[in-house]
Order: C-alpha cells, then structure tokens, then sequence
C-alpha cells in the first residue's frame, strides 16, 4: 500500500483563478487546470526566485516532490499560452499556512497581512 499524499503547505490563494486569451472565439476548447500548489510552485521558484529545495522546505514537501509540481505547473502554463487555451487554477492537495510557521518566510502572503492588521483570510484548501 502507498502512503497518503501529504498536504502542501501554500502562503496564499491566487487572486484570480481564471487566465485566458482575449479574443476567444466561439469554439472554446477544453481549458487547461492547475492546481493551487502548482500555483504556489510557480510562485516561489520563478517569482520569488527560490530554488527547489528552498521552495520545497516552505511547501513541506520533498524537493523530488516540488521538483514535478513545478514541471507539470510549467508544462500546464505553456499549454495555455501556446496553444491559446483558458487556464485555470483549482483544487489540488494543500493547506493554507497560519503565518507564523517556522517555514514562512517574507515572501508569506498570509504573515504580511497579519503584519499589516489585514482580515479575510480564504478558508483551506479542503
């Protein structure tokens, strides 16, 4: 028996879910989904400039592991933007942070709002 998928631990939610071409005709195709730590995967290592290990350590997750999020997300982004398909991004294994982890550093979404006093948090991602 394999052992349960462990939960990844994610900073913040996406603002917007939804990303797509502008001039979308009317055959709309299948859109292409990624999930939430695909998202937060992204994030980290091409925004926030983390390696895989570093990003790894704040999703609580091997490196093996973030290393095939990571290529899958990248993959799923290039589909969109190369074949002018919707993204969107939903679902998947995860748990938001509280922001006072260990892990969470100062790119944590969630520890900056606290910080700033900010209210109305998004629920887990159950």
């Amino acid at each position: 028996m394999s052992r349960p998928m462990k939960k990844r631990k994610i900073c913040s939610l996406p603002e917007s879910t939804r990303f797509g071409p502008l001039d979308l005709g009317g055959g709309q195709r299948e859109p292409v989904k990624m999930t939430v730590d695909g998202y937060e995967a992204i994030r980290l290592i091409d925004l926030e400039g983390m390696t895989q290990e570093e990003c790894a350590r704040r999703m609580n997750v091997a490196r093996t592991t973030v290393q095939g999020i990571y290529i899958r997300a990248r993959r799923q982004l290039a589909e969109s933007l190369v074949n002018g398909r919707e993204l969107l991004i939903e679902g998947g294994k995860y748990r938001l942070c509280n922001g006072f982890e260990e892990t969470c550093g100062p790119s944590c979404h969630r520890r900056r709002r606290r910080h700033r006093g900010g209210r109305g948090l998004r629920g887990s991602g159950d």
